[in-house]
């Protein structure tokens, strides 16, 4: 992966079913549903942290919740929150009814999951919105998490925040490289409902073009593992960014050629191509051939929409929050900075 491309962002400025939802993935979503976008926070708001993905301790998340608190909110930790089952932040039924209790929790105004990893698709049909559709609040994560945001986008027509989490937050923040800093920053500016806007330098892969839809997406290996479930994404009309880690290439030509034969590709306003990081080597003698360029302009041939490489999301330390499901614009220039803005 090319990182000399200079990136940079500017901000200005318990089970239930109570919602009806399809016993299997119908091939539209309801999109006639208004979006919410969740209240903005102020100071004194209360976020809480749960993990309903992957184990983490307290100790931690620690510099998350000293550097939450110097921005003016409280803190709620739950449950889950030095827990441990095997991998997960502890088992299906703790993890299940420690989200629900802070999504249910009315002074809570937002959610981080502490980590990644894996476990939320083990949950997400369990989880009962009815509530949350009342009275929205921010949910924050990524990786695994991106089947929670896939999940609120499709059924619910709910914004939420695709961002770093508690185990990317550095204990000591002002010592931080300014990459790191503007990466965590960009948290609270999203959650306190500044404009967002991304600039990304020049790449000769890109293609150029303007296109404006809602923002959706993700991991790429969470996004397949949703396929065909009622967390699956429907992509017309929409910008997609793209994601992973620790993959094969051969893995991600598959994955991304389930999204064209899917269709996911076809009709898209725009396509970023975030961070494709730790890609595992070939073994011997079966080399796939293709960089991840290659295996992305391949499978969008003849299919006219700008694409942006090296988007500055993803497992890697320029990783900015994004406002799922909110409507964006995106100008990949001819031959300059391409840009992402937020849509007021």
């Amino acid at each position: 992966m090319d990182r000399k491309n200079f990136l940079s962002l500017v901000c200005t400025a318990g089970a239930g079913a109570a919602i009806p939802l399809p016993s299997k993935a119908s091939n539209i979503p309801d999109e006639s549903l208004p979006l919410k976008i969740p209240p903005y926070l102020k100071r004194g708001d209360i976020i809480g942290i749960t993990c309903p993905a992957g184990y983490i301790t307290y100790d931690d998340i620690l510099p998350a919740i000293r550097i939450m608190k110097d921005w003016g909110f409280e803190v709620r930790i739950g449950k889950t929150v030095g827990d441990r089952y095997y991998t997960f932040g502890g088992t299906d039924e703790h993890r299940l009814d420690d989200f629900q209790t802070l999504l249910d929790d009315p002074e809570v105004k937002a959610i981080m999951c502490a980590r990644g990893g894996y476990g939320i698709a083990r949950i997400i049909d369990d989880i009962d919105f009815s509530k949350f559709r009342k009275r929205p609040k921010w949910l924050i994560g990524f990786s695994d998490i991106t089947v929670l945001h896939c999940h609120l986008d499709r059924n619910l027509q709910v914004a939420s925040l695709h961002s770093k989490m508690c185990n990317s937050f550095p204990e000591d923040f002002t010592g931080a490289s300014q990459e790191v800093q503007a990466t965590i920053l960009s948290i609270k500016e999203a959650l306190t409902g500044q404009r967002m806007v991304y600039n990304a330098a020049y790449n000769e892969q890109n293609r150029p073009g303007k296109g404006r839809g809602k923002l959706i997406g993700g991991n790429l290996s969470m996004l397949q593992s949703i396929a065909a479930t009622r967390s699956d994404i429907h992509t017309k009309g929409k910008i997609l960014f793209l994601e992973d880690t620790g993959e094969y290439l051969y893995s991600l030509d598959r994955m991304m050629g389930n999204l064209q034969r899917s269709g996911k590709l076809d009709q898209l306003a725009g396509l970023l191509i975030g961070g494709f990081t730790k890609i595992k080597p070939d073994d011997p003698g079966e080399e796939f051939g293709k960089s991840i360029y290659e295996i992305v302009m391949e499978k969008i041939a003849g299919i006219n929409f700008p694409v942006c490489f090296d988007f500055p999301v993803g497992h890697i330390k320029n990783n900015y929050a994004l406002k799922c499901g909110i409507i964006h614009e995106l100008n990949v220039a001819e031959n300059g900075d391409s840009s992402l803005v937020e849509i007021r």
